[in-house]
């Protein structure tokens, strides 16, 4: 398996080079040149296997250059039974006989980045052990919330690295600010930026394509990667989900195998949603892949018109992971929809940047329409579908799941789709207390997040994850905040060079 660039179709690396530099140094994302096929037989014979065994197989389809020593041990440390809080590790919640909810949140940090952020440290050891021996692995990272508690805490101590986050001051819930702050560990370091999440992430991209700032590393005998879904290391475990989610639907007579299911994924930077577009291209029987976006609704304007336009208004949101106007991997589905063609890749993306706006061809918005669903919904809605969910249901779900259960409410009753359907939950709902408990009981919410927690315990019997009740009184490690402008040098004095 050969991995190119969607900037530079000259680009030709394998699995452990893609993983170990995380972007392209033409700025590009990684992508595997071919999709590996799995058909009915091979589903068949998924289905008899637990979550290891299933992410095994899936990924020795994209990591070919790692052994299968190599790659039982990453799998096999990452989804350790002691870590996840279920023993199926992504289990299928029934909330109706149509709508089974993904809970992809089972792991150390309730996130459903843990799901990739666990197994990425053991991936990036493994390459950097192949392309960058006698080298630190500096991991940089950008995050709304997620993606950095999930990869400070998959990265602490991980020997010969240093991890370092970047998150929005004001673009973040009080629990997850408190989980990044307090995180512990000898190679961990935190920082806020004056600025959204687009920000940081921006920040962090002209970081990576610095090459003063390369050279400096070099010296010190250091190298950039990313733990961001622009690392393919990223990306390429959240397809096994979605191929392990098939598989249990049939499994539970949900689904008569070969029959298709529909998914629907709250998302803001598009990899989540991204990784079930992969296992559809795989063969898995996915339907239609149903786009949720909160207020800032960037993408679904795009899959609806076709012109991706980020020059509108940015709203903190109720659902702070998905408050993005730059959808990263985006970029990888319109170079495959492309037809590989990193110039038309590369011109969509400098029009982005010079002028925050693109318009695709004619025939990427077809293949588009014929993919993807896409629809939106605000503050006041997300806490409408919590309490409807809560009081038919008696489930408890964050605000990006309650995104994503009313937009598909939305789209079932515009197009009359039965089809069985999987919903990609994101959080658990403990992670936004305020926000959740002022959803269901508005008159118990008060400013102190932990007493928030303790009422919408009482209130609902919801289990509250232990490592975030533990949060309680812990003084942050970490209070540093700076510009935007002033990442870069926030990093070499994080690191000390």
């Amino acid at each position: 398996m050969i991995y190119t660039s969607t900037r530079d179709a000259s680009v030709r690396v394998p699995a452990s080079e893609a993983i170990a530099k995380g972007i392209s140094s033409d700025g590009g994302l990684f992508v595997p040149m071919t999709i590996p096929t799995i058909n009915l037989v091979d589903i068949e014979r998924l289905m008899r296997l637990d979550y290891v065994g299933r992410a095994k197989e899936i990924l020795k389809l994209y990591l070919t250059d790692f052994t299968d020593d190599e790659l039982s041990a990453c799998v096999e440390n990452a989804y350790r039974a002691d870590k996840f809080s279920s023993p199926e590790i992504a289990p299928l919640y029934s909330l109706s006989d149509e709508v089974q909810v993904l809970e992809l949140w089972r792991g150390p940090t309730c996130a459903f980045k843990d799901m990739a952020l666990q197994l990425l440290p053991h991936l990036l050891t493994v390459s950097a052990a192949k392309t960058r021996k006698n080298t630190k692995i500096v991991i940089l990272v950008a995050t709304s919330g997620d993606t950095g508690k999930a990869a400070l805490e998959g990265f602490r101590d991980v020997e010969n690295t240093q991890i370092l986050v970047f998150y929005p001051e004001n673009g973040v819930s009080p629990m997850q600010k408190l989980q990044m702050t307090t995180q512990e560990g000898a190679n961990v370091g935190v920082c806020a930026i004056q600025g959204n999440f687009d920000d940081a992430q921006s920040g962090v991209k002209a970081i990576f394509t610095d090459r003063s700032l390369e050279e400096k590393f070099a010296e010190h005998h250091m190298a950039f990667s990313s733990a961001n879904s622009i690392n393919w290391g990223r990306l390429v475990p959240q397809i096994v989900y979605y191929v392990s989610a098939y598989c249990d639907m049939v499994k539970s007579e949900k689904l008569k195998i070969g029959a298709p299911m529909n998914v629907v994924v709250p998302t803001g930077n598009f990899g989540n949603i991204l990784a079930a577009y992969y296992a559809k291209q795989m063969g898995v029987p996915i339907g239609k892949l149903i786009c949720a976006s909160n207020a800032n609704n960037v993408l679904t304007d795009f899959l609806q018109s076709g012109t991706y336009d980020k020059n509108r208004p940015f709203y903190c949101t109720e659902s702070p992971s998905m408050d993005i106007l730059i959808s990263s991997n985006l970029e990888r589905l319109l170079f495959l929809l492309s037809g590989q063609d990193a110039d038309m890749t590369r011109a969509y993306m400098e029009a982005l940047s010079e002028k925050g706006c693109y318009k695709v061809s004619e025939k990427i918005f077809s293949a588009l329409s014929d993919l993807f669903a896409a629809g939106c919904c605000d503050d006041t809605d997300t806490e409408r579908t919590i309490r409807r969910i809560y009081e038919k249901y008696g489930y408890l779900c964050d605000t990006h799941t309650a995104v994503a259960l009313n937009v598909y409410a939305a789209y079932k009753t515009k197009t009359g789709d039965s089809t069985p359907t999987v919903i990609a939950s994101t959080a658990n709902p403990y992670k936004f207390s305020k926000s959740v408990l002022h959803a269901v009981a508005p008159e118990r919410v008060t400013d102190d997040e932990f007493e928030t927690v303790e009422a919408l315990h009482a209130l609902t019997g919801a289990p509250v994850p232990p490592q975030l009740s533990s949060l309680r009184g812990k003084t942050p490690r970490f209070t540093g905040v700076v510009q935007k402008e002033d990442m870069a040098n926030a990093v070499l004095e994080m690191l000390g060079i």
